[in-house]
């Protein structure tokens, strides 16, 4: 695809070369988001968006980005075969994509970005966390971390009849932080979709790909795909949800005097039975 759109570039109108340097400049994550954001950041019409990818032989932007995805898909297992025929090299290699990948993922974490989530975790009414398999560990960190600054913070159920009498209280006073990457979890994008029905807004966590929950989210932040080999990069999503705490902090009033009585109530409930 990139081969193409450079050899295509000389030939093409000023303002379709503007969406070409768009995505090449930030391949694929530039292509997964919307025709309208796409041509937001190139300076043109939506319009002159759908005549470049027309152009390109496509009959609609859906098409494009399956296309751009399964490329990409292709892309990754290629790495991945990479990957594990370079054994001995392996450790070190995964080292370095680790290290890239979270130089990648705090780039993408924006100032303006966290700042907005930021405001959104602190103004919330409640706040429920949840992710698939593996990211609902950075769920629960978030959780965790957050249930210390501010009240009513909680993490989503597994079981259907509990996320049920979650669902039954939800309304727009509430705020869900989802965590979705590939394998994208259908249970957790089920509730989502109940809980957004119901009001409750939206900030997703995902990979460039684009998870089922993406269109509806308030607030998306996409980090890039880049992992450790066939690991899959938890380590980025605990980094940005420390970047997420770090900038809600601001706009909370009374979270160090909530630690503080959290601290000595932690130490008063965990005396020894003889000190009692």
């Amino acid at each position: 695809m990139t081969t193409r759109l450079s050899e295509m570039y000389p030939e093409l109108p000023r303002g379709e070369q503007a969406i070409v340097r768009v995505l090449l400049g930030d391949y694929p994550f530039a292509a997964l988001g919307s025709l309208r954001s796409l041509a937001d950041r190139a300076e043109v019409s939506p319009p002159t968006a759908s005549r470049l990818i027309a152009r390109l032989g496509w009959s609609s932007f859906a098409q494009f980005q399956s296309s751009v995805r399964a490329q990409s898909r292709e892309h990754d297992r290629s790495r991945l075969r990479e990957f594990v025929s370079t054994s001995p090299a392996a450790p070190h290699q995964a080292a370095e994509e680790l290290l890239a990948g979270l130089s990648g993922t705090v780039e993408a974490a924006t100032e303006p970005l966290l700042d907005r989530i930021g405001a959104l975790l602190a103004g919330a009414g409640g706040v429920w966390g949840i992710g698939g398999p593996l990211s609902e560990l950075a769920a629960d960190y978030l959780v965790r971390q957050l249930s210390g600054l501010r009240p009513r913070v909680r993490q989503v159920p597994h079981e259907a009849a509990a996320r049920a009498r979650v669902l039954v209280d939800i309304g727009p006073q509430d705020l869900i932080v989802a965590y979705d990457f590939r394998r994208y979890s259908q249970s957790a994008a089920r509730f989502v979709r109940a809980a957004r029905a119901r009001g409750a807004r939206l900030v997703l966590v995902t990979d460039a790909w684009g998870s089922p929950m993406a269109p509806d989210s308030d607030v998306l932040l996409r980090l890039p795909s880049e992992a450790a080999g066939p690991i899959a990069p938890l380590t980025h999503i605990v980094a940005v949800t420390e970047l997420i705490l770090v900038a809600t902090v601001p706009h909370l009033t009374g979270s160090a005097n909530r630690l503080e009585e959290l601290d000595g109530l932690t130490m008063e409930l965990d005396r020894p039975e003889d000190t009692l």
